[in-house]
């Protein structure tokens, strides 16, 4: 018997309680995953390069195909006249839709190209 307690006091130690206060239940119902420094790599359908960063990304349990993306910059290469044009892209939210391929920004865009070009807009869609 006085094994069994002294085995049980033991044992409670190294159990780290976390009160239910402390859990945001809205967090973990909502979000599959959370990463932060994310990085999304890939290429569009004119096999041009693509690459985004986001501070935090994360997806839904119920929108998996939707990855959500706060403070986003990135850089796009795209071809127009046989001319290659990098784009330099920053947002402050963005959503890269996998499945269709798309990457929509929202809040204080800014894209500067290597040709000079600049825009400033609310919201730019971007289908790769």
């Amino acid at each position: 018997m006085v094994a069994a307690l002294v085995a049980g006091a033991l044992f409670t130690k190294q159990i780290l309680w976390t009160p239910i206060s402390a859990i945001n239940m809205t967090d973990i119902v909502s979000n599959q995953f959370k990463m932060s420094g994310a990085s999304f790599v890939g290429t569009d359908k004119n096999g041009e390069p693509f690459k985004l960063r986001a501070q935090t990304g994360y997806q839904e349990y119920d929108n998996p195909d939707i990855i959500f993306m706060d403070k986003v910059s990135g850089t796009i290469r795209r071809t127009t006249n046989n001319t290659k044009i990098t784009d330099n892209i920053t947002a402050n939210r963005g959503q890269y839709n996998r499945t269709k391929k798309t990457i929509t920004l929202t809040g204080n865009v800014h894209v500067d190209s290597s040709n000079g070009d600049q825009l400033r807009t609310n919201e730019l869609v971007i289908r790769l």
